[in-house]
């Protein structure tokens, strides 16, 4: 049966993955760049100061653009030696806290993100050498971690309503 959360589902996925794949194109920016950084600095005996910052503002994006990729391959480090012992229904009650919590911890960092955001905007603070405005580099961070945190609300609303599957192990 294809529900209005289900096709809500679909939609987010979609985003996922488009926003995995801007950051896998942000990190061939950054290889291209360090590796031209490093051709500069050790074969022409010139250092780029711009390649360490640039790289240095866009770990933050980055880092969090493959957040929900993760949760939609389910590629997230699990230990399951003890929750395979589990009945099915002990281990979806476990698979609901284990969403509460990302939930929880995505929310959090997604609001730090946004407040970060919106302070460098009001702000108007720029980097020190590239003289980039930091909401730039503040924006897409926090743009993954808005949609970590729908996806896994999503997630978990569907997990909550999904019945656990009968039978013992």
């Amino acid at each position: 049966m294809d529900d209005g959360l289900d096709r809500l589902i679909r939609a987010v996925e979609r985003a996922v993955v488009w926003l995995a794949g801007a950051g896998a194109a942000v990190v061939l920016v950054q290889m291209l760049w360090i590796s031209y950084g490093v051709f500069v600095r050790y074969g022409l005996g010139k250092p780029d100061r711009m390649v360490t910052e640039a790289t240095a503002l866009l770990l933050f994006p980055v880092a969090f653009a493959g957040l929900a990729y993760a949760l939609r391959e389910d590629a997230f480090p699990k230990v399951t030696m003890i929750t395979e012992l589990l009945r099915p229904s002990a281990r979806r009650l476990l698979d609901i806290v284990n969403h509460i919590l990302m939930l929880g911890v995505g929310s959090f960092f997604a609001y730090a993100g946004v407040s970060a955001t919106i302070r460098s905007l009001n702000s108007g603070v720029a980097s020190e050498i590239l003289h980039w405005p930091r909401y730039a580099f503040w924006a897409p961070g926090a743009t993954a971690l808005v949609l970590f945190s729908l996806y896994a609300a999503l997630r978990l609303i569907r997990l909550i309503r999904t019945p656990a599957p009968s039978g013992d192990l």
